[in-house]
Parts: C-alpha cells; sequence; structure tokens
C-alpha cells in the first residue's frame, strides 16, 4: 500500500463511519500504526479529540509476545463516561490488541466501535468498521522503509530550499 492508496482508504472507512451515522466524541489511536489512521479518521469525520494507547504486543515481524500489554503514558478517562469512543488501528491480525483496547475502554466510556483498514480471518475481534479484509501481510507505507540512521552533523545542514 503506497500513500495515496492509503488516503482513499481510509477516506472510504470514514465514509463508512460516517454513513452508519456514527458520530464519536473522541478517536482512540493504538500506537503505532493506528496513530496514522486515527489522524486521518480525526480529519475526515471532524473529531479533533485524539487520545493514543501505547500496546507492544509485536516485536518483530511474525513475532509477537504472549499477550499485548499496555504501556504507560496511559489514557486518562476521566469525565469521559458519556463518550463515544472509536478506536482506530492499522490492522486486525489476531485482533487480541483491539480486544484488550475494547475491554479496557468499554467500562469507561459510553460507547466503545472500532475500524480498521484491514482485518484478517484469525481476528478474535470483529471490528465494526473494515475497509478491507484478507490473510496477506500488509505493507504499509510507514512500516515499509527501516528506522533512520544518525548521520551526525549531516542532519544539521541547513536545506537550500
Amino acid at each position: 500500500m503506497d500513500w495515496v492508496k492509503y488516503g482513499a482508504a481510509v477516506r472510504q472507512l470514514a465514509q463508512t463511519v460516517a454513513d452508519d451515522g456514527y458520530k464519536p466524541d473522541m478517536i482512540l489511536a493504538i500506537v503505532r500504526g493506528g496513530m496514522f489512521v486515527a489522524g486521518s479518521l480525526g480529519y475526515a469525520l471532524a473529531v479533533k479529540n485524539l487520545y493514543v494507547i501505547n500496546v507492544e504486543y509485536y516485536t518483530a515481524v511474525d513475532e509477537r509476545l504472549d499477550l499485548p500489554v499496555v504501556l504507560p503514558p496511559y489514557v486518562d478517562w476521566v469525565n469521559l463516561d458519556d463518550a463515544k469512543v472509536l478506536i482506530a488501528d492499522d490492522v486486525a491480525d489476531t485482533g487480541h490488541t483491539l480486544k484488550l483496547v475494547h475491554d479496557t475502554a468499554k467500562d469507561q466510556v459510553a460507547e466503545v466501535r472500532s475500524a480498521v483498514l484491514y482485518q484478517k480471518p484469525q481476528s478474535v475481534v470483529d471490528c465494526d468498521y473494515v475497509w478491507k479484509h484478507t490473510d496477506l501481510w500488509i505493507n504499509f507505507p510507514w512500516s515499509t522503509e527501516p528506522p533512520v540512521v544518525d548521520l551526525g552533523s549531516a542532519s544539521h545542514k541547513a536545506l537550500d530550499a
């Protein structure tokens, strides 16, 4: 998936949410891939309240912990008991991360729904809004390149733009 396809996909996902009549008060992004999806959905659905929840599960490609773990900083659920929340992530692979986040949020807010770009058949959750179903590995534009390296003083040079 490239950035152009991502843009079209997330707009279609947002349209699905809007067509359903769901108007979230906040979008909860699952870090890291869900941050891109949540930000884009926030713009498309005119939702300015974006929260993040950091969950560690995958440690490398096809390597994960036994169970997902919520890491700090934690979401401040104060005064959110009347809120409608849309959980956003890039993919529901096993679904364990989404289930953990949903179970964490459901007792804190009025309503919780989930939106993902892709859902895989083995997912233990059935997301409310899904752009596509697949059983393939997805290469997202934000995760196809390796991390950048420190270029030392070269990274501090001024741009001639």
